[in-house]
């Protein structure tokens, strides 16, 4: 019998079991109107849905209006979000049995942002869009406005927000939820230092710095229940001098995996414009490394990551449980697929595709897999 390869046998986070290693990173798409998805989401996202990956995560959605990223940005902060993101979550259920996640995020200084298409600059309110929120008065940029310094009250209606968007994905029956505490957005810029000059309880050391993640962290777990998987994803450095870096990682990883933290998902950047990222294959992998040797729950890696070779040297040599795609699947809708057909594994398949199964493959009925013959 030939060995099954890392990537394709299952891996638990939480009260979760993924049947394989490969997650359908969360990708927005800068579409939703008013907060409310459409039906580019149906499609985007049940495309998505039978492709095979063990884990699919959906984009970032703001707890509330004002934490959205863009105009275009998902939210669920009302019953109206919550029924429209139902018309989703059911269509993806009727076709597959992907374990889903959804991402909830707050934008910070980030918000009230052009699309990526149109310049990605930040929008003045006399042009439609609005204040945006941060820890301290510092621009994202210097051409832009300053946010305006959170209050005590402001950092308490968030950690309310995050907790009661938490319920709405629990009711809606979301398999996990992923808190972003990455890429320059909201909790992230408590952390950093570089967008962080507070002089209360929320600034200044780290344990004050990390103060509103982990009562948002708190918040949310107990809002989702012991039956969902709420993990993490963490940017693991500013690449910039002076800034949050991979040691900060580490500790607030084990703080929050003593608080029952399903997994850690480690990406890097975003808080600063003079960051010097040194893009390349798996440049983000050595830092998923280092935090899963620091800790003792599952970590996800991501970036650049392409080649199912690759994907799959990076789980059999434990440098991360679970490896994360973006653009590779908009690249490649069927991903796993071809990674199924390269390394030996085994994913699930529809039936009405089986028809476009790789040569030299077989279904296995009843659960309907792909694998070699």
């Amino acid at each position: 019998m030939p060995t099954t390869p890392a990537l394709f046998t299952p891996v638990r986070l939480g009260p979760l079991t993924l049947p394989n290693r490969i997650m359908v990173s969360p990708m927005c798409q800068y579409t939703a109107v008013d907060g409310l998805p459409v039906d580019w989401h149906l499609i985007h996202l049940g495309g998505l849905a039978i492709s095979g990956a063990g884990l699919l995560c959906v984009e970032a959605t703001a707890v509330r209006p004002e934490g959205r990223i863009t105009p275009g940005c998902l939210g669920l902060y009302s019953d109206g979000h919550e029924a429209a993101l139902h018309r989703v979550v059911q269509a993806v259920r009727s076709v597959s049995s992907i374990p889903l996640a959804l991402q909830l995020s707050h934008a910070g200084r980030k918000a009230s942002s052009r699309a990526p298409w149109e310049g990605g600059a930040l929008i003045p309110p006399a042009q439609g869009g609005w204040e945006p929120l941060a820890p301290s008065a510092l621009a994202q940029r210097p051409e832009e406005a300053p946010p305006r310094a959170m209050t005590v009250r402001d950092i308490a209606d968030v950690v309310d927000s995050f907790a009661e968007a938490a319920g709405r994905a629990r009711d809606l029956g979301f398999d996990a939820i992923e808190l972003h505490m990455a890429h320059g957005y909201l909790l992230h810029q408590f952390m950093s230092p570089l967008a962080n000059a507070r002089d209360d309880a929320y600034g200044g050391s780290l344990d004050n710095r990390l103060r509103l993640p982990l009562q948002v962290f708190d918040a949310v777990a107990r809002a989702a229940g012991p039956r969902i998987a709420v993990g993490v994803r963490l940017s693991a450095t500013d690449w910039v001098e002076g800034g949050w870096d991979v040691a900060q990682t580490i500790e607030i990883g084990k703080r929050l995996q003593a608080r029952g933290c399903a997994f850690l998902d480690i990406s890097s950047g975003g808080v600063s414009y003079q960051q010097k990222i040194p893009l390349g294959p798996g440049y983000q992998v050595h830092l998923a490394a280092q935090v899963k040797r620091e800790v003792d729950i599952p970590v996800v890696t991501v970036g650049l990551i392409t080649d199912p070779a690759q994907a799959e040297q990076i789980v059999a040599q434990g440098q991360a449980d679970v490896v994360a795609l973006a653009r590779g699947f908009l690249h490649d809708p069927r991903w796993p697929w071809r990674a199924a057909a390269e390394l030996g594994g085994t994913v699930a398949v529809p039936k009405q595709l089986l028809r476009a199964l790789p040569a030299g493959h077989a279904p296995i009925f009843g659960d309907v897999k792909i694998g070699q013959r």
